[in-house]
């Protein structure tokens, strides 16, 4: 005859299971993915904002033969276009892992080349001392290593702030228009890397191991 001890544990067995897968449910958990053999965050929090991972994927060079970076977009809330992304308030960043080591000359030309491409030439004029301060702020770095990463924040009432691990470097930006300007780098008409596009816009899955790309500049 069993106990009335073990009888009522055995009772209590399947409330105590349930109760514990509960909390393995519902607890909050730190969610990331693998892209590229980087670890990207789902959830970030930037200036106080909660943001969320719009979509993260590949940067190719050498006709998709080099992976260079993985780019992630964040927003407060997630969109499917440049001109929804323009249009959302709040916080927003672009977060680049590098996966090799690059020239920061060459990855400042890239930005630029990148803006020449998919901006006005209104756009371009308005944006233009801008455009010399970021070259500046990149050229005063060597090189850009690999497992270094880069970071352009788009904080309202301060304007556009980049870091490099996490260290704010240059001066900040303080037209807020001109993060949108950056983002047309990757998301313009004539994106510095056609497969990276969508999966920004979060309309595509992923271009990992992707070989079909159309690479433009050594960026």
């Amino acid at each position: 005859m069993r106990s009335s001890i073990g009888f009522k544990l055995s009772a209590r067995f399947p409330i105590i299971v349930a109760a514990t897968v509960a909390g393995l449910l519902f607890a909050p958990t730190a969610i990331a993915l693998d892209v590229g053999g980087v670890r990207v965050e789902e959830k970030i929090k930037v200036a106080n904002q909660d943001l969320v991972l719009n979509g993260s994927g590949l940067r190719y060079a050498a006709a998709g033969l080099i992976r260079v970076y993985v780019g992630s977009l964040y927003l407060p809330q997630k969109r499917t276009t440049s001109a929804e992304i323009g249009a959302l308030k709040g916080v927003k960043r672009m977060h680049l892992s590098l996966l090799r080591e690059v020239n920061s000359n060459d990855f400042s030309k890239g930005l630029l080349g990148g803006m020449r491409a998919n901006l006005p030439p209104a756009e371009q004029q308005k944006h233009f001392e801008a455009l010399l301060k970021l070259g500046a702020i990149f050229g005063q770095i060597p090189s850009l290593k690999k497992g270094e990463t880069i970071s352009i924040d788009s904080i309202p009432g301060t304007g556009t702030v980049v870091f490099v691990n996490g260290k704010k470097v240059g001066e900040t930006f303080p037209d807020e228009t001109f993060f949108q300007a950056l983002l047309q780098i990757w998301l313009g008409p004539k994106p510095i890397e056609e497969s990276l596009k969508p999966v920004l816009l979060g309309v595509s899955p992923s271009n990992d191991n992707s070989v079909n790309n159309n690479s433009r500049d050594k960026f």
